[in-house]
């Protein structure tokens, strides 16, 4: 069920506008950098310039900054593109370069894979409550749910956690979501512990708990992102053809692995430099889907990729390159389409709102 809401499409075209814009451009910078630059000396530091990091990396869908080591080297990553890797402060000329730089980047990925913001109110799910399809979905929903000794309160969360956007449904994992939507419908029923689960139980209080969704959403409605990605190997496909730019996508994942006192590498940071490249090769970070998480570990392992072993550059790039294909062929054979839907939260305090136009 297609969502009446319609919804704001971000396919990049905004950010592209902006950084294409000389004056237009010239003059977000200055304000920008005005908010960042703190101490009014003209400069930032790398202090200066971690809000304005922290901004990136969450408009990059990324965790906060500690959160997980993976996420943590890209955060860096982005600090060194505007530091080149020194402590010294930048001017704003730099800035401007750098942000320049990233701000096309993401409308690049925002083109290729849009994603669409829709305001969950509960009016979608109130039609999906209301529809003849309800019961019958909801009873084939029920019938999927294994859980051999899970009391009905454990069936309805994870039945609401089965539904969609499509439903009109924001993601019941999300914890916003889970705290402030689900759980208050649910506790409202006064379900007993005891409580035997049938089919007929399941499908009168999954009603009455949705009914609770609905007005929970219509007090405060959830803002969710979606995407839709296929990944098809068309990405590693046009990377590798095109030979300079896979030199310099390979040459920049090679600089971010630590390298030994002789210059050679551990086969063991293949899975990092792959994650580098990843965004060039139409691939997600490792650790945001699954089923692309099996194929390339599955890729690196044909190769060996955790005996730690030390191989001269030029080797390492070898295996990179063979890593790859082997990742596009399975994709060839067997693509994969993701639904992603993330609750897009208020910013935090401390947030520069660097990317608010």
């Amino acid at each position: 069920m297609k969502s009446k809401s319609g919804g704001e499409v971000m396919d990049g075209s905004d950010l592209m506008e902006l950084v294409e814009n000389e004056k237009v451009f010239s003059n977000f910078v200055d304000h920008k950098f005005q908010e960042l630059d703190t101490d009014c000396d003209g400069k930032l530091s790398v202090k200066e310039l971690q809000p304005a990091v922290a901004d990136i990396g969450a408009a990059l869908g990324l965790p906060a900054q500690g959160s997980s080591p993976e996420s943590d080297h890209i955060y860096r990553e982005v600090l060194d593109e505007f530091t080149h890797g020194k402590q010294e402060k930048i001017s704003k000329i730099e800035f401007k370069e750098v942000l320049s730089d990233i701000l096309l980047g993401m409308a690049a990925g925002l083109k290729r894979d849009p994603v669409v913001i829709l305001r969950m109110d509960g009016e979608d799910l109130f039609e999906f409550l209301n529809s003849p399809n309800f019961e019958p979905e909801m009873l084939s929903i029920f019938s999927e749910i294994e859980l051999p000794d899970g009391s009905l309160r454990d069936y309805i969360i994870k039945a609401f956690e089965k539904l969609t956007v499509d439903h009109g449904m924001p993601p019941a994992t999300d914890p916003w979501v889970a705290n402030n939507i689900v759980e208050p419908a649910i506790k409202s029923l006064c379900i007993e512990p005891q409580q035997p689960v049938s089919q007929e139980t399941f499908l009168v209080k999954f009603k009455r708990a949705t009914e609770n969704v609905v007005q929970h959403l219509k007090e405060q409605p959830a803002i969710v992102a979606h995407s839709q990605n296929t990944f098809d190997g068309s990405g590693i496909k046009r990377l590798l053809s095109n030979k300079f730019e896979l030199d310099k996508t390979m040459d920049s994942a090679l600089n971010s692995v630590p390298k030994d006192h002789h210059g050679k590498i551990s086969k063991a940071y293949l899975r990092l430099a792959l994650d580098v490249l990843a965004p060039s090769a139409g691939l997600p970070p490792f650790g945001a889907v699954d089923q692309m998480d099996e194929i390339m570990i599955e890729a690196l392992k044909m190769f060996n990729a955790d005996d730690g072993k030390l191989v001269k550059e030029v080797e390492f790039k070898k295996l990179l390159t063979e890593v790859l294909g082997s990742i596009m062929l399975q994709l060839q054979g067997n693509p994969i389409s993701v639904f992603v839907n993330s609750v897009v939260h208020e910013p935090l305090a401390s947030s520069s709102t660097l990317l608010q136009t």
